[in-house]
């Protein structure tokens, strides 16, 4: 776990703030979705896990009465606080913590966030258990992450396609052990939706400043996918751009008073 740790924060801390200014992370239907169907009080205290450039802490800070925004990275915490600060809000903390090991006590938080980062945590069925262990006793756990088909091969392949791009890519999970692992949690289901997102090929691949050789094989294996992974991305060519789609879910569970 540790060289993966140090994976991460590498890769990030190098892109953060291209992560601060990137349009599918700040902007998006799942975020939107996330703030409506959670409905935030005045009164709570939220907890965003594995923030970014600090998107999420953002939509929901004006609504709350604290946000404690983490990341294991520090270059990306740096780059959320400089962007948080910069539009006035100060009811956002800032500290480094792992998603999958919290050093927050128990029942501390009302509101649990984490938005497009699972992927790249080494145990998503520690981290689910996290959020339930700092939620207080009927609070809500809000996430956001991609998903993969449920057929293995075309998921296998498709996690490939995106570990070629980002070495700190661990695994994007199917919707159904997304939802088994918040039940294993103790999580009530409040909602579940899916959303199907176009990505630019250019601007994703920027994202993590990959070199010419890299990107010519990740166009390859988006042009040329067998027919599975090329029905779950579809890529497609829009006035001389290529474009692909990644699917997102968005769970909302209670924990089990």
């Amino acid at each position: 776990m540790t060289d993966l740790r140090d994976l991460v924060r590498r890769q990030f801390g190098l892109n953060a703030e291209r992560y601060v200014s990137s349009y599918d992370h700040s902007k998006g239907e799942s975020l939107d979705r996330m703030v409506e169907l959670v409905d935030p009080r005045p009164e709570w205290c939220v907890l965003d896990i594995a923030t970014g450039g600090g998107h999420t802490a953002l939509a929901f800070a004006p609504r709350v009465r604290e946000v404690v925004a983490t990341d294991i990275t520090q270059p990306m915490l740096e780059a959320a606080e400089r962007f948080i600060r910069g539009k006035g809000l100060t009811n956002v903390s800032f500290e480094e913590a792992d998603a999958c090991a919290l050093t927050y006590g128990a029942s501390g938080f009302d509101l649990v966030t984490c938005r497009v980062a699972p992927h790249h945590f080494p145990d998503c069925a520690r981290f689910v258990r996290e959020m339930a262990r700092v939620l207080k006793p009927g609070g809500i756990a809000a996430m956001v992450d991609n998903v993969v088909p449920e057929d293995p091969p075309t998921g296998d392949y498709i996690n490939a396609f995106e570990k070629f791009r980002d070495p700190s890519h661990v695994r994007a999970l199917p919707a159904s052990e997304w939802l088994q692992l918040f039940a294993d949690a103790g999580f009530t289901l409040v909602a579940t939706e899916i959303f199907r997102k176009a990505r630019d090929f250019e601007a994703w691949a920027g994202l993590q400043t990959v070199s010419d050789s890299v990107k010519a094989e990740l166009r390859r294996r988006l042009e040329l996918a067998p027919p599975g992974p090329a029905r779950a991305l579809g890529p497609e060519t829009r006035d001389g751009r290529l474009y692909f789609y990644l699917t997102e879910i968005l769970i909302v569970g209670r924990r089990t008073a």
